[in-house]
């Protein structure tokens, strides 16, 4: 017991070294392109260094949000009542505790369903898991919505945070490409030797180095992920399509390319690109393209989910819209 405890705790320390790596190289940066290269009045106007401190504090603002928001975990809807865990718990049969995860699913709204098609059921967690939640083994949680366990911020990428990470990408991508634009007439100066030799020789051939390196690796992660909004799919949706009564169904949950981005991004586009929290639901289900067609047969058609003895939520299922929604009336 004390050894995994003492492993756990390395492997929580060791998890920390790629973003004390990514914030070193931010820092340095922000030294070398300020203190260094400006050095040289000559070369880098107000302007510049305006545009400059715009870049690097949204880039540091997404990137911190990325790392700090944690992720959102299925509300107590989803977790097994005491009598249903110790029913579950006792019975050895294994169609029996399938009939019971039946039983606890008719109040919810879940309509994604396991490769087998049973309900999904995390056993480490004892929840029931919404649609579109995975269980995270770093983490060791269920995480609402997951799209990948990203080591470079130490945190599982999910609804709550999937937008701030988006918008991590955008701006360290633009970060790099003021840099390199702005650093590249000055790079080949100094290697003509038209300006004098010194430290800022340095800063400059590994500040335009860094950020062309770190820009064509974040443009393929970020032509990827703009690819998986445009279809309203994670990372792991990609790779295994999400199951429904019906089947696998990879445009389950596509609304079309607009309605796509608002689920992410939210409806009001003047908080697009700021890093607070916009994203559309809870996380705890999504609307589907078309719900008649991946309807989950353990809810009835007039049902009602209720939570167990806190706030009573009834879940209004519209049929035969292509861009059907499910709607709150409290």
């Amino acid at each position: 017991m004390a050894l995994s405890r003492g492993l756990r705790c390395c492997q929580r320390i060791f998890s920390w070294i790629p973003v004390i790596i990514i914030t070193m190289v931010m820092l340095w940066s922000y030294y070398a392109y300020v203190f260094e290269l400006c050095l040289f009045p000559v070369l880098f106007t107000v302007a510049y260094l305006a545009v400059f401190h715009v870049c690097f504090v949204m880039f540091a603002w997404t990137y911190w949000k990325t790392i700090f928001t944690p992720p959102s975990q299925p509300s107590k809807q989803f977790h097994m009542s005491y009598s249903d865990k110790e029913r579950y718990e006792n019975e050895e049969r294994s169609e029996v505790q399938k009939q019971i995860l039946l039983d606890i699913a008719k109040r919810l709204p879940v309509y994604t369903r396991a490769a087998s098609g049973a309900v999904r059921f995390c056993d480490r967690c004892q929840v029931i898991k919404p649609d579109r939640c995975h269980h995270c083994s770093l983490c060791e949680m269920c995480v609402l919505k997951m799209d990948h366990h990203c080591p470079w911020v130490n945190n599982c990428i999910g609804f709550s945070n999937y937008k701030f990470f988006l918008l991590f990408l955008t701006y360290a991508m633009v970060y790099c490409v003021f840099i390199a634009s702005t650093v590249l007439q000055y790079f080949i100066k100094f290697w003509a030797g038209e300006l004098p030799n010194g430290h800022a020789k340095f800063h400059i051939l590994f500040l335009l180095f860094v950020a062309l390196m770190f820009f064509v690796s974040l443009m393929f992660l970020f032509g990827y992920h703009c690819w998986l909004v445009a279809k309203n799919r994670s990372t792991l949706e990609a790779f295994q399509y999400p199951t429904f009564h019906n089947g696998p169904d990879k445009n389950g949950f596509n609304l079309g390319f607009s309605k796509n981005l608002q689920q992410v991004f939210g409806e009001d586009r003047k908080y697009w690109f700021i890093p607070t929290f916009t994203s559309l639901g809870d996380g705890h289900f999504f609307p589907m393209r078309f719900l008649s067609e991946s309807r989950n047969p353990l809810l009835a058609s007039e049902e009602q989910c209720e939570d167990g003895g806190s706030d009573e939520e009834n879940y209004i299922l519209r049929r035969g819209d292509p861009s059907v929604t499910i709607e709150l009336d409290t």
